[in-house]
């Protein structure tokens, strides 16, 4: 579980937009995992943007998660061995996965998997962000949401 109230929360948020609108996604896992290095692969792709890196403000509103980044860090990204950089950002996206972002190897066939999020449950995907399937992995599980 990642809070039980709303407010910031260690992770990193981008949204993709498509035939629905824009859909946000919650990159978790510890420091040095690879969240922003993911982050930073996403939004090098022109229909995804940066919502918030490294801390998000996360809050439900009825039954849907939402996020944004705190003022003091809006649309900048840690690139690692560069240092922060500016980014265009989306101000506020509706979560709708979350990602829990490792460098080890995951189950081939994972069983269904969710994460709660300020008291609401997100599916949830397990994801090696090492390969350069990363990217298209999870798009296809942003897809397969619909």
């Amino acid at each position: 579980m990642i809070s039980d109230a709303s407010g910031p929360v260690h992770a990193t948020a981008v949204a993709r937009h498509g035939p629905g609108g824009w859909r946000g996604v919650l990159l978790i896992g510890p420091s040095g995992a690879g969240k922003s290095d993911l982050a930073l692969r996403l939004i090098a792709r022109t229909h995804w943007q940066l919502v918030a890196d490294d801390y998000a403000h996360v809050w439900t509103s009825g039954d849907a998660v939402y996020a944004t980044a705190p003022t003091n860090i809006a649309a900048r990204i840690e690139a690692r061995g560069l240092g922060i950089i500016a980014t265009p950002c989306r101000g506020l996206t509706r979560i709708v996965l979350a990602v829990a972002c490792g460098q080890l190897a995951v189950d081939r066939m994972p069983e269904p998997q969710t994460q709660t999020v300020v008291g609401q449950s997100l599916p949830l995907l397990s994801l090696d962000i090492r390969p350069a399937s990363a990217i298209d992995t999870l798009e296809a599980a942003l897809r397969d949401l619909r």
